[in-house]
């Protein structure tokens, strides 16, 4: 479905269009279900937007589904973000296209990247969270909210400036086949480390081996033991855990990093969902073996974004990265979609197409 294009000589103001849109119907402490989201057909929307207001109206193309979401579904207010509002529209980072603009910097057909609701159109009055893009046809468009967007760019901060990375090290990734981790694994492979992936199925297991590189990969799932797995895989110590799970996989980590080993806390899937969550156990490893350990945000390297995309394209055009998602069809697919990233259920970034472009 394309935007469409009105012919001057018709009222734009008189020219409405429906608007689905995606709700948190209630905050949930518990994994996420369907049922916590609801499909709704909200009111008309214009496609004519008002003159003083300083908006601009976009058509949402491209929506990310992100695990950092399922904390704003929760009553909780001294988060680096705000909770979602029960009854309304969620929001989350997306590509989209302008239709109408009152503000001078956003005009008709330019394209953009950051946050939008989860709906088919967006009346935008914020845009310190936006940037303009451009369309080049060796990179996909739904690659600004993966590859080029805030999870490639969480990897690119986390990787060089948290981890320090040195040529030669030892470097585990969790989640290693997730929007973050496999873009993780390769910058470590082209900056000459030995790279592990932790995964939960064979098929992310093959993906990450064959397809992206790694120098090995398993399946938690299948390991009894993973302070015995690490030990196989690691036998002189891991350098390097760019963690995005957290639980047992961190603290099977502890015991097996080397001295002076870095440890880069970038989510914890494995966490979020459970109403007391889990202790972590070998801390005293921190102090033994003289370990850092970092929580991050990628807002905080923002400075580094210009960088981060000319070298990301570069590796990708250069056929030196590859990127792989997991794409859903159409907005009601979007709850099924958001909720799979909490059972594993995605293979590669998950996106939800919107609109074809």
């Amino acid at each position: 479905m394309s935007i469409p294009i009105i012919p001057e000589s018709q009222s734009m103001e008189q020219t409405e269009v429906g608007n689905k849109q995606i709700i948190l119907k209630n905050y949930t402490d518990q994994i996420p279900k369907e049922t916590d989201l609801e499909l709704r057909h909200g009111n008309k929307i214009k496609l004519k937007v008002p003159k003083g207001s300083g908006a601009f109206l976009v058509k949402n193309l491209y929506l990310s589904c992100d695990p950092y979401m399922r904390g704003r579904m929760r009553d909780f207010h001294d988060s680096y973000l705000p909770p979602f509002t029960p009854g309304s529209v969620i929001e989350g980072f997306g590509v989209s296209r302008v239709v109408d603009s009152d503000n001078p910097n956003f005009k008709p057909g330019d394209l953009i990247a950051g946050v939008t609701g989860w709906e088919e159109y967006s009346l935008i009055y914020r845009t310190q969270q936006l940037r303009k893009i451009q369309h080049q046809d060796d990179i996909p468009l739904s690659f600004h909210v993966g590859l080029l967007g805030m999870p490639g760019f969480t990897a690119y901060a986390g990787f060089y400036e948290v981890c320090s990375p040195q040529k030669g090290e030892t470097v585990l990734v969790s989640a290693a086949s997730g929007a973050v981790g496999q873009l993780v694994g390769q910058l470590a492979k082209l900056h000459g480390c030995y790279v592990v992936g932790s995964a939960g199925s064979s098929q992310k297991v093959d993906l990450l081996k064959n397809k992206l590189g790694f120098d090995e990969a398993f399946n938690y799932k299948e390991e009894p033991n993973l302070d015995a797995a690490l030990k196989r895989y690691f036998p002189k110590g891991i350098d390097i855990f760019f963690d995005n799970v957290g639980g047992d996989m961190l603290d099977a980590a502890l015991l097996n990093m080397r001295i002076h080993g870095r440890i880069a806390i970038c989510g914890m899937v494995s966490q979020t969902s459970l109403s007391n969550p889990q202790g972590i156990h070998n801390m005293y490893a921190l102090i033994t073996k003289r370990i850092t350990m970092k929580g991050f945000l990628q807002s905080d390297y923002l400075h580094l974004f210009p960088r981060f995309v000319e070298d990301v394209s570069c590796y990708y055009k250069q056929g030196k990265i590859v990127y792989i998602e997991d794409m859903n069809q159409a907005l009601e697919s979007a709850p099924a979609a958001f909720v799979g990233l909490f059972s594993g259920k995605n293979v590669g970034k998950q996106v939800i197409c919107v609109a074809p472009e």
